[in-house]
């Protein structure tokens, strides 16, 4: 007889879900709520609850809890899988597009016909899955710490895929080193074009205490090895991110004041202390004074519900974005070392302003002549940032003919707690911040778009390629002996770098602040006199002492959320004699208030530094 064998069954279909609903399931199991309290009245007299019992010495459970655990469990079970975000990412685009670079020895694919199959990868599988990605074969790659390990994934001069990186930041962890690391095989040497980074989070706001924490480990990673703080965080995250800086400990300071008197619209004093469990006001019902830190605030927050998540961090993070614009219109923003680009630096003076008197150490102000190109914005970049607004502003100025695209900025928050909406004014050369209520008496008026794409590359034009040279002082050298000599009102550390690799580093000082820092420490400088040099600084923010026997200080202040030059410290005996060089006066708060009118500016400072008026 023909000996016959059967046939093999066929294989089961693999269905397998790597996501977290059994866990879910078990701490639902053992966690959910479901024994029947009962109320007794202690010794004192108060009523207290506590788990009931039976006669047997058996818990009691109550049965509307326990089906509202199983009905719970039920719908969980029902809800379709959520993969992981590398699943997620292989499924959606597919293992022909996607470079997987990981320590996984074993993955789960989904095949043509869309079945499960269990594929198992060796160390060389990184090995052609990275070289696939160099070469352009797939347009995707994803790596983790044990894949990114001795690999290099930059758009090499040397490599096919020379293509421009755009670098999501999925999962930063907790250690700042390892992000640096992971960063850093996307932005080495010999690359053709720098990666883009971006930090990816979702839209639930407490998450941004995850990413204050990774901003502020970056930041202080970048300080200990480098010297400059921005240089940890390769320059993704701004001050406002970091929700453990001095500007966000004094805005949490000023939101709890807000609570305090009723004028949050997230939520009240009573509902926040009830949800968060934090006791914020004494026995009188006045805040206390040991308020709960920071840290132990946010980690409160988290416990919250989405929603109520979402509506106290904006009306947070809208107090943190006030201090921090307010330090950087007053200079007192301290923002690191900043790399200042030039196409040439000349030393015009060198003058040592201290010798020390041990090590021989000197301190030099350096006046450099710097001659940059000027940094444009393209119109394919300034229309791409208008198609991420609903209703974009295309606004042309009626008296310059000049353009400008609006677009919402961050708000800010008055001491009432009421918001006070902004508009930041993109222009081809710089950018500017004006309030939503002044828009309208402004001269901008809107325009079509067609017309403001026409002005925006004319203007572009005008101004390409076009160089301007500036005159800076740097005070370089031994710097710690003087630091305090040093003006306070600019905190900035300049690195300047020119096209030769030639650079210098030191701390920025301001024309007008000059002559003082040179008097504490002692040496003697010509004094500046030129007037429009002076009302050129006192715009850009600086503050100029006037000459003996003046002794006022004129500087620049926001009044109704406009920009004036302002003459501060004048006797009222001297108010006529400058209002006959063409100030005017203002009483605000039964307090008389002189300014100087900006298109007069040069006139009037010409005549405060006359002969009648020359320093003696």
């Amino acid at each position: 007889m023909e000996n016959r064998r059967k046939p093999a069954p066929p294989a089961a279909t693999l269905d397998i879900n790597c996501d977290c609903k059994e866990a879910i399931v078990d701490y639902l199991t053992r966690a959910f709520p479901t024994r029947q309290m009962e109320e007794y009245v202690d010794e004192l007299g108060d009523v207290r609850s506590r788990p009931m019992w039976d006669q047997a010495g058996n818990p009691v459970h109550n049965p509307q809890a326990e089906a509202a655990r199983e009905q719970l469990i039920e719908h969980i079970c029902a809800m379709p899988p959520i993969p992981t975000a590398l699943d997620a990412l292989l499924e959606h685009y597919g293992v022909s597009a996607v470079a997987e670079v990981t320590g996984r020895s074993k993955r789960l694919v989904r095949d043509g016909s869309g079945q499960q199959r269990l594929e198992s990868r060796s160390p060389r599988t990184n090995l052609a899955e990275t070289t696939a990605f160099m070469t352009g074969a797939k347009r995707i790659l994803v790596f983790s710490d044990a894949g990114g390990t001795g690999r290099s994934y930059h758009a090499s001069l040397d490599a096919k895929n020379q293509q421009r990186r755009v670098h999501f930041l999925l999962e930063p962890g907790w250690r700042a080193d390892r992000a640096i690391q992971g960063l850093g095989r996307t932005h080495r040497t010999h690359q053709a074009c720098p990666p883009l980074f971006r930090p990816v989070t979702t839209d639930c706001k407490g998450e941004a205490r995850f990413t204050s924490t990774i901003a502020r480990r970056l930041d202080a990673l970048g300080a200990l090895t480098r010297g400059q703080r921005q240089t940890g965080g390769q320059g993704m995250f701004d001050a406002a991110d970091n929700l453990e800086s001095a500007y966000a400990k004094h805005a949490l300071h000023d939101w709890y004041g807000l609570l305090a008197t009723g004028k949050l619209k997230s939520t009240s004093l009573k509902e926040f202390q009830a949800m968060s469990g934090l006791e914020l006001t004494d026995q009188d019902g006045v805040l206390r004074e040991d308020l709960p830190p920071i840290q132990r605030w946010l980690n409160r927050i988290l416990a919250m519900k989405i929603a109520v998540q979402n509506a106290i961090f904006d009306e947070f993070l809208t107090l943190v974005e006030t201090r921090v614009s307010a330090a950087k219109e007053a200079g007192t923003f301290d923002i690191g070392v900043e790399t200042v680009a030039a196409e040439t630096c000349e030393v015009l003076s060198d003058t040592v302003i201290r010798t020390d008197p041990v090590t021989g150490a000197t301190s030099h102000l350096l006046e450099l002549s710097l001659t940059q190109r000027r940094k444009l914005l393209a119109l394919e970049r300034v229309l791409k940032m208008a198609s991420y607004e609903n209703k974009p502003l295309f606004l042309r100025n009626a008296k310059s003919g000049k353009v400008a695209l609006a677009i919402p900025a961050p708000s800010h928050m008055d001491e009432e707690g009421e918001l006070i909406r902004r508009f930041e004014l993109v222009r081809p050369l710089r950018s500017e911040y004006i309030l939503a209520g002044r828009l309208d008496e402004t001269a901008w008026e809107p325009v079509a778009q067609t017309k403001f794409s026409a002005l925006w590359e004319a203007e572009y034009a005008a101004d390409e390629n076009q160089l301007v040279t500036e005159t800076v002082f740097l005070a370089t050298g031994l710097l710690l002996p003087i630091w305090g000599a040093l003006p306070k009102e600019d905190l900035t550390v300049n690195r300047i770098v020119d096209k030769s690799g030639a650079s210098w580093l030191g701390r920025h000082v301001h024309d007008l602040y000059v002559d003082a820092t040179l008097e504490k420490l002692g040496v003697s400088r010509k004094a500046q006199t030129d007037p429009a040099k002076i009302a050129q600084a006192i715009l850009g923010g600086g503050t100029w002492k006037a000459p003996h026997p003046l002794n006022f200080t004129v500087r620049t202040s926001r009044v109704n959320g406009a920009r004036r030059i302002e003459i501060v410290g004048a006797e009222a005996a001297r108010i006529p004699e400058l209002k006959a060089m063409g100030c005017f006066t203002e009483i605000i708060a039964y307090k008389t208030r002189v300014f100087v009118p900006t298109d007069k500016a040069e006139a009037i400072l010409q005549a405060m530094t006359g002969p009648g008026t020359t320093p003696d």
